[in-house]
Parts: C-alpha cells; structure tokens; sequence
C-alpha cells in the first residue's frame, strides 16, 4: 500500500493520545466519586466496575477518527487488472545443443510443450508471433490472434547447427514493430519478445548486447530463460568416419540476464520441464496483465461514517444520549 498524501499519518497521533485522555478522565470520574460519604447515594451514582457498553461509543469514535485520517492520506493499492489486447513474440532456440536430454525429454520437446501451454493461457485477443533460430533467426509465424495456429508451428520445430542469439533479438523485435507498423512500442499496447535459449551465441550479423540496444531503444523488453544445466551434452557422428564425439551444451545465463536488465524485461533459468513450465506460467501472468493504482479513500471515509453512526446509535440506545 502507498500514500499519496502520507504526511496526514502524522494525526494518527491523535488516537493514543486521546484514548489516554479518555483513560484519564474515567479514572478521574471514579477518584472524584469517592469522595461522597454516603455510600449508598455513591452506589447509584458510579458502578464500582463500569460496565463495558459505556466504553464501546468512545471506542469507535476513536476508529471513525483514524479511519478518516488514514482516509485524508489517500491510500493506493496495486491491482493486477487482466490486458485484453497485447502482442507476445516468441523467439525459440532451435540450434542443436537443443538434443540434449538434461531436461527432459529433450531441451527441444520441454521447450515447444512449455511454449504451447503459454499460449494457450494468453487472453483471446493477445497476438502470437514465432520466430525460430539456430545459425539464422527466421519467422515461423507472424503476429496472429489466432493461437491454435500458433501451437501447431510449434510442432515444426527442429534443432539443428548454431545459435544466432543477437539476430534472433532483431529479428523478434523487428516482428512485432512491424505488426504495431510502429518504430517505437506505444506505452499503451503492450509488446514483449520472450526469448528462450540453451547456449552462448556462436554466430550471426548482431551480438546479443547489440541486438539488446536496438530493443531498448524501441522500447520493447525482453523476457529470457536459459533452459538446461552446465550437465547437457549431446553426441555427434562424423559421416565421414563414423567417430562419435560428446559435446558439453551449458546454457548462459550471464548474457542472457544482461539482455534482460538493459531492456526492462525479466530473466528466468530452467534446469528442467517442471521449471520451465512454472517460468512460462509467471510470464504469461505479468504479460497478461498490467497493474493500475487503486485508492482507497472514498471506502475510508464511507466506514468512518459508519463507525461514527454506529456510536451515535449505540449512545441513545444505551444511555439516551449522543457520546
């Protein structure tokens, strides 16, 4: 919660201090009481134990006082509200370090049934773009709302050769500008590029830093996960000579963070498919949705109101007067 006015807090002194007064004034009542000699004049004039009604009035005006002064310092809360509209490119790894089998089934498989489940978890009216890369980015899928389509592409996916990571960012981005046909992401619709890879970039026409400016620049974040462990390996054939050779495929996390920081966007790592499941449904919540600022002034007020109406009505039922 947060306070657009949060100086008026400073009155909220006022509610101790004047229960203290209150506390004050009852013992008083009964000091100066004792002062009657006539005891039986004394018993109808102050009970020794004053019964519990008598203190409800005071006590809820003192809540109406700093439920109205809570109120003045116009308090906020953070709600998460649902985006109808949005566009969301995907920018997959499918380079052939994605064979390897440390996330079960393979890298490849985990990563098209976690995408698939992401899609399908997207509001109707949010468009779909697929982009695939190995040593070059190339467009599976244009922007569509269409997500049936969208999940059937993921199925053609295959791994093979290098990983163009800094193309893959251009080419993402490059997507979703041209379907908003603007050069600069407007701040109302939303536009992310969720990238995943498994490996360090080993070619392509732009460094992922390079590719990260271009994003920032365009005002487009990026959501990475590095999917995999140091432990991935996968075995090559030479057909040539037939000589089998194991390669070790770790995944890098430190550029992919990096890419995530500069352009305003988030990194997640996955070491298998339960994880990775879990990361494509945390992004899918904060791309889904955008948090508005809510005050709650007017629901202050309206219960200082009734705190104050409740004592007034207690006070004449009880006692035929007003506290």
């Amino acid at each position: 919660m947060s306070f657009a006015w949060p100086t008026a807090l400073l009155a909220l002194a006022l509610v101790p201090l004047l229960l203290l007064a209150y506390v004050l004034v009852q013992r008083r009542r009964v000091k100066y009481a004792l002062r009657f000699t006539n005891l039986p004049l004394l018993a109808n004039v102050v009970d020794r134990a004053p019964r519990w009604r008598r203190h409800v009035p005071p006590l809820l005006v003192l809540t109406a006082l700093a439920a109205l002064v809570v109120g003045v310092a116009r308090p906020q809360v953070a709600v998460a509200i649902p985006r109808k509209e949005g566009t969301v490119v995907l920018a997959i790894d499918r380079s052939g370090s994605m064979l390897a089998n440390d996330v079960a089934p393979t890298r490849m498989a985990a990563a098209r049934a976690a995408a698939a489940t992401f899609i399908k978890g997207l509001p109707k009216g949010f468009k779909v773009g697929l982009v695939s890369f190995s040593d070059q980015a190339d467009v599976v899928l244009p922007p569509t709302t269409d997500h049936a389509a969208a999940v059937r592409a993921l199925a053609t996916l295959q791994a093979d050769n290098g990983t163009a990571l800094g193309d893959a960012i251009t080419r993402s981005v490059d997507l979703g500008l041209t379907d908003l046909e603007k050069k600069v992401a407007p701040s109302g619709t939303p536009l992310v590029v969720l990238l995943l890879s498994d490996g360090a970039s080993t070619t392509g026409d732009a460094t992922p830093l390079e590719a990260a400016a271009r994003a920032t620049k365009a005002k487009v974040p990026l959501y990475t996960v590095a999917l995999g462990t140091d432990a991935g390996t996968i075995t090559t054939t030479s057909p040539a000579t037939g000589e089998t050779r194991v390669y070790r495929v770790p995944p890098d996390p430190a550029t992919l963070q990096e890419v995530a920081q500069k352009t305003g966007g988030k990194f997640f790592a996955a070491a298998d498919a339960a994880s990775l499941q879990s990361v494509y449904s945390r992004i899918g919540s904060q791309v889904g949705t955008e948090v508005h600022q809510r005050e709650l002034t007017a629901v202050l007020t309206g219960a200082g109101a009734v705190f104050l109406l409740a004592s007034s009505a207690l006070s004449l039922a009880w006692f035929n007067r007003l506290p």
